[in-house]
């Protein structure tokens, strides 16, 4: 590994958390921000939110820290990942792991600021995310389990806000699960011909020509269970309205991966951020008019 300079190295490990790609920090914000607003009743205290906000940024980063240590060996291999900090030698295995640590330490602490509910769960969290980038080495759905763990702000917004984890939070986690699904095919699509090459596990990988078809169908599952949110806390045009926007994203989306082409599938996968905050308009503006 080469000589660098602070700046350089410092550069180095802002693209290896991601921060110039704030994409994943949506796709987890945005479940954590629907869930503290149900939770609250649309008011949840500033300071819990401000907490979970700050924790969403450092767990991403620390998630892909761990995520490029755990695929190191594999990235130099994927077009899409061969330039990545860590695949190219710009940053050591060991400050990888270093780096991992100190991350996942801040954001712990700001987690002892909560309720005790909140931090056993915070500690279920730290384990999904910790071992979610080994999973593609031992099962085709490794989406199933990053939408655990991109979904696990739920179960711990509802925690800290109201004390509980009703069925209403586990009625929106199986929604994540499923909208993850959804998107993290559509990305594994752009990444299929290099992960056939190196034996690489993902949905994409398992579905094959019925890529388009399952994705089609976790969409709907969904819209579907998020419909099933909306009655539990008695939504009414607002929140529809709010999911008739993520029907539409949905829809640009499918029309996008028609022809599996690398570009498009990632312009798919990133206007989910979108559909995310479609979501959560609706809900914002169902709490704003009632």
């Amino acid at each position: 590994m080469s000589a660098a300079t602070p700046a350089t190295r410092l550069g180095a490990y802002a693209r290896l958390m991601r921060w110039h790609r704030p994409i994943g920090t949506l796709l987890l914000l945005w479940p954590t921000l629907w869930a503290l607003w149900i939770a609250g009743d649309g008011a949840p205290p500033a300071w819990i939110v401000a907490v979970f906000v700050v924790g969403t940024f450092l767990m991403r980063s620390a998630g892909c820290v761990i995520n490029d240590y755990a695929d190191r060996d594999l990235d130099p291999h994927v077009a899409r990942t061969r330039d990545r900090p860590l695949a190219a030698g710009e940053v050591g295995p060991r400050e990888a792991l270093a780096l991992f640590a100190a991350l996942g330490l801040v954001a712990f602490a700001l987690v002892l600021l909560l309720n005790r509910l909140t931090v056993y769960l915070a500690l279920v969290g730290v384990v999904l995310a910790a071992t979610y980038p080994f999973m593609k080495r031992f099962t085709h759905l490794p989406q199933a389990y990053l939408g655990m763990a991109f979904g696990w702000g739920i179960p711990m917004g509802f925690a800290a806000v109201a004390g509980e984890v009703p069925a209403i939070a586990w009625t929106l986690f199986a929604a994540n699960i499923c909208w993850t699904l959804a998107y993290d095919t559509m990305y594994a699509m752009e990444d299929r011909p290099d992960d056939l090459a190196i034996g690489v596990r993902s949905t994409a990988v398992l579905l094959g020509d019925w890529d388009r078809v399952a994705v089609a169908a976790f969409q709907l599952a969904t819209l579907a269970l998020l419909a099933v949110v909306g009655a539990q806390a008695g939504f009414g045009g607002w929140y529809a309205l709010g999911l008739l926007g993520a029907v539409a994203f949905g829809a640009y989306q499918q029309w996008l991966i028609r022809r599996r082409e690398r570009g498009p599938c990632l312009r798919a996968f990133l206007n989910n951020q979108w559909l995310g905050g479609a979501v959560f308009a609706g809900i914002l503006l169902e709490y704003a008019t009632a």
